[in-house]
């Protein structure tokens, strides 16, 4: 059964870190391209961070570009976030996302989420 399960998610003041999990289940982390997302209140969710199966080939969003980085622990199946000198605007709930192709089916799937609330 395929799992994401996120966590590290809560209250940080302006300028703080913070650093997102998302554990895996049922698959290979390093065989998918995973993504963190993310949705603010009243707002589309956006892509904020990629990570690429094989290469580990990672990209960003322009508004998190030098604060965030993504990365993965193959080990322990696990993709992580890692958010640092965080604004405001960065509140939102994130969502793990993993896609892969076998044999010429795509799978998709979504965590739950976690809130990043970033406050003083």
């Amino acid at each position: 059964q395929v799992q994401l399960v996120e966590s590290g998610g809560g209250l940080v003041q302006p300028g703080g870190s913070l650093k997102l999990s998302c554990a895996a289940s049922g698959f290979a982390v390093s065989s998918a391209f995973m993504y963190w997302y993310r949705q603010a209140p009243e707002k589309e969710r956006e892509l904020v961070a990629a990570i690429s199966s094989s290469s580990g080939t990672t990209s960003y969003a322009d508004a998190v570009k030098g604060r965030f980085t993504i990365s993965r622990d193959n080990a322990k199946n696990t993709v992580y976030l890692q958010m640092n000198m965080l604004k405001p605007e960065d509140t939102a709930v994130y969502y793990c996302r993993a896609i892969w192709t076998m044999r010429s089916t795509q799978f998709q799937y979504w965590g739950q989420g976690t809130q990043v609330t970033v406050s003083s």
